[in-house]
């Protein structure tokens, strides 16, 4: 158990100083980062934790997490935050792009995307966002894809399809809001390897140089975003052609799932350069 904790110390220690460099960036103090992890261990303990056939109470919650019964009301008070907004846009948006990329109704003879026009005879901009991202109005989805750079309006009112990958330039808020996602993937996939034993392991590797020559960087930069890329798109292919959930009218059990890849670097460190695999 002691050094268990140890480990678990020093992993939160390195999860928190780059957190802590983005909390800091943005006026985030840590009374406000305090309360909001007293929310998120209440909630755990309250959700995964509770006895089995028993509701969860305050005394057992604030026996796990540490926190006196008072505080534990005192937190449960607070209004919770949430990005679902942000989350739930970005989601839609890529549904769209990916009909729009792989529903054969919206491609011309040779697979690329039809410039469409707004409304009228199918196939149209409203019948993919009707067919691909649920009941949000398509004006709302046209207004958000043109704000993130996916699309363009041509001078005959036809909206055009001009980037297939979602990448947020609008500004810093879609950003911060894959901060929350992207990390909470991860670690949850490290969550579910650490317990999934000689069970079900999801993919989690990585390659890692401790003292790599810096003036290759460029270049493994470069080789790492077409590898990387050319694997998504190969991956968001397959999906998308075995994405029929809506349209079987069973009731088929759905989960998220997904890739995500990405591309790191820092100061060296004393160790031996070698590859972690």
């Amino acid at each position: 158990m002691k050094q268990t904790n140890e480990i678990l110390h020093g992993a939160i220690t390195r999860l928190l100083q780059p957190l802590a460099r983005i909390l800091l960036r943005h006026n985030i103090s840590f009374l406000t980062f305090c309360d909001l992890a007293k929310q998120i261990f209440i909630k755990v303990a309250e959700e995964e934790f509770p006895l089995s056939g028993r509701k969860q109470s305050v005394s057992r919650i604030a026996m796990l997490t540490g926190l006196s019964r008072k505080e534990v009301l005192r937190v449960k008070r607070i209004p919770n935050s949430s990005d679902g907004e942000a989350v739930a846009k970005q989601g839609r948006s890529i549904r769209v792009i990916n009909g729009w990329t792989h529903d054969r109704r919206f491609l011309d003879e040779d697979g690329n995307p039809l410039v469409l026009d707004f409304d009228g005879p199918d196939p149209n901009f409203c019948s993919l966002v009707r067919l691909h991202s649920g009941d949000i109005t398509p004006r709302a989805v046209l207004d958000e894809l043109l704000r993130v750079g996916l699309t363009e309006v041509t001078r005959d009112g036809r909206v055009r399809l001009i980037s297939t990958v979602y990448v947020p330039r609008a500004g810093i808020l879609e950003k911060l809001t894959i901060l929350g996602v992207e990390t909470a993937d991860l670690l949850n996939t490290i969550d579910h390897n650490i317990h999934a034993e000689n069970g079900d392991p999801h993919f989690q590797r990585k390659v890692c140089y401790y003292r790599f020559p810096a003036r290759h960087l460029p270049e493994l930069k470069k080789l790492a975003s077409k590898k990387s890329q050319a694997l998504l798109e190969e991956l968001n292919a397959w999906m998308a052609q075995h994405d029929d959930a809506d349209q079987s009218g069973s009731n088929e059990a759905v989960r998220r799932a997904g890739m995500s890849l990405y591309y790191f670097e820092g100061p060296a460190e004393d160790d031996h350069a070698h590859p972690d695999k």
